[in-house]
């Protein structure tokens, strides 16, 4: 599982809200700031087609998954995934 946050670290409240939800379920991810990382943000803008932070991008077994603002159902489906996989369940 991969689960990368690419952010806007100063005054982005999606950015703050998203890194929470999964800081406190204790998921695992990698934070990338778009502001000082150009190929960061071609790859968000450009390849993914977003254009609000943050932007997920969660992969498990080669499916990839992603989207932007802050969006409480797609964090609580990719909690319950990682939660479920922990407890040795099916993901």
């Amino acid at each position: 599982m991969t689960l990368t946050i690419y952010t806007k670290p100063a005054g982005c409240f999606g950015c703050a809200k998203t890194r929470q939800k999964f800081t406190d379920a204790g998921i695992a991810f990698t934070e990338v700031d778009v502001t000082t990382n150009q190929a960061a943000f071609e790859y968000i803008t450009e390849e993914l087609g977003h254009s609000q932070a943050p932007v997920v991008v969660y992969d498990r077994e080669n499916s990839e998954d992603h989207w932007s603002g802050l969006n409480p159902a797609k964090i609580a489906k990719v909690i319950g995934i990682e939660t479920r996989a922990r407890e040795g369940a099916p993901a």
